[in-house]
């Protein structure tokens, strides 16, 4: 029987990711049929989790996807292990819509409170019994203490913790060997890190010996019945997608959905210099360009076949791969470097300026023609951005923001990151 449960917690930075990992691996290694999803709209953490068990990661995003495709993706054999983003009850304004609580009231999951502990004792009490009792539809079933300092810290937080009859599931020590290295967008990438392994197999030992598996066992909740939907049907027959370090944020289930569909996907590496494959769809997803802007502009034979297939080939760019199809783009030193010239547009990470929220869009032309939920989240600032806007668009309370994007002939793109079709 397929079943479930949700590591949250009271607030980002408490260590979920590091927890989840040493989780997956630990499992993983032991034998346990176990998988990966995490909440809301993420395309680095669900990398690391595919590491760390061995099974593809799924998003689930509760503002952005119905509950029927929400239980849809998290079906599945084995243990489902579902990271949360942010605090529990942190969603989009007005309402808080897109919280890991909503997924627990959704799929009808415990949730494991993943506590930084490092800075507190009894004070854990109160905490956690605050979350526990805010929402009676969302089952705080558990606690895992993180950046624990010594025996006689452990000691006081479980005296604490007693009253409140909750299992502590585990108990992590402050290490400061397990901390993972991040970049403005979040974590650096799993393909980025040689040692991933290694981190990996170090984070699992630190959990093995402090792990109450039998009540993590008894805790795990059976996943709901799922009914069939329909995958999102692909915007080309075959796609050609842009994936490597400059080019990582595609959503897997995005693609996965894609192939259930039919369409053939070709990937290929700007970073490496292939000329992108012929398609009838060129897709740029996000990721890191502004970290690679010296490199991508001297790659000659990718930027040239973009420029050889506009005429005749659809073209679509998302965020980071937008901003290599304009003419330029300026890095955080201040160094211009020359783009595929495609689109009118020059930007910059000279001044940085956070844009970040859930996105309606609405498009109507091309390839993404419709309604869809989506987000931004970037740092790039717009210094010129000339031609037909690709998107109207209002952010998670409604309100109207000015038109996204650009489109030019058969090339278009915008900060947006799509997520699914809501027509």
């Amino acid at each position: 029987m397929a079943q479930g449960l949700i590591l949250a917690a009271p607030a980002s930075g408490s260590g979920k990711t590091t927890v989840t990992l040493a989780l997956l691996r630990l499992l993983s290694r032991e034998g346990v049929a176990v998988r990966a999803a995490k909440s809301g709209p993420d395309y680095i953490d669900p990398a690391f989790h595919a590491a760390a068990c061995g099974a593809p990661c799924v998003n689930l995003d509760a503002w952005a996807m119905t509950p029927d495709r929400i239980a849809a993706r998290a079906s599945g054999a084995g243990l489902l292990v579902i990271e949360g983003a942010m605090g529990l009850f942190d969603g989009a304004p007005p309402d808080g819509k897109g919280a890991v609580a909503d997924l627990a009231r959704i799929l009808r999951l415990p949730v494991v409170l993943v506590v930084d502990a490092g800075r507190m004792a009894g004070s854990v009490a109160p905490l956690v019994a605050g979350f526990a009792g805010f929402d009676k539809r969302v089952r705080v079933a558990g606690v895992i203490l993180n950046k624990v300092g010594s025996d006689r810290h452990e000691a006081m937080l479980r005296r604490a913790l007693a009253p409140l009859g909750l299992p502590v599931l585990a108990v992590l020590r402050r290490d400061p060997g397990l901390a993972l290295p991040s970049r403005h967008l979040g974590l650096v990438q799993a393909a980025e890190r040689p040692d991933l392994d290694a981190f990996l197999d170090s984070a699992a030992d630190a959990l093995a010996t402090r792990l109450d598996r039998a009540a993590l066992r008894d805790l795990a909740a059976a996943l709901p019945d799922a009914r069939p939907t329909a995958p999102t049907a692909p915007p080309a027959q075959v796609i050609a997608v842009a994936r490597d370090e400059a080019f990582a944020f595609a959503y897997p289930h995005m693609l996965a959905d894609w192939r259930a569909a039919g369409a053939e996907i070709r990937c290929f590496s700007p970073l490496a210099n292939d000329p992108a494959p012929e398609a009838d769809l060129i897709f740029l997803p996000g990721g890191y360009p502004e970290l690679h802007a010296a490199r991508l502009a001297a790659c000659d034979r990718f930027l040239g076949s973009l420029r050889r297939a506009a005429p005749q080939t659809d073209i679509h760019g998302e965020c980071g791969g937008y901003m290599v199809l304009g003419d330029g783009l300026i890095d955080a030193a201040g160094t211009r470097h020359a783009m595929a010239g495609l689109l009118r547009l020059e930007t910059s990470y000279q001044a940085r300026r956070l844009h970040l929220g859930y996105r309606r869009l609405n498009a109507t032309q091309g390839r993404f023609a419709g309604t869809w939920a989506g987000h931004e989240f970037h740092y790039a600032s717009t210094i010129r951005a000339d031609g037909t806007p690709l998107f109207t668009a209002t952010d998670a309370e409604a309100t109207a923001l000015p038109p996204m994007g650009l489109r030019e002939g058969r090339v278009e793109g915008s900060f947006a990151h799509l997520i699914e079709r809501r027509d």
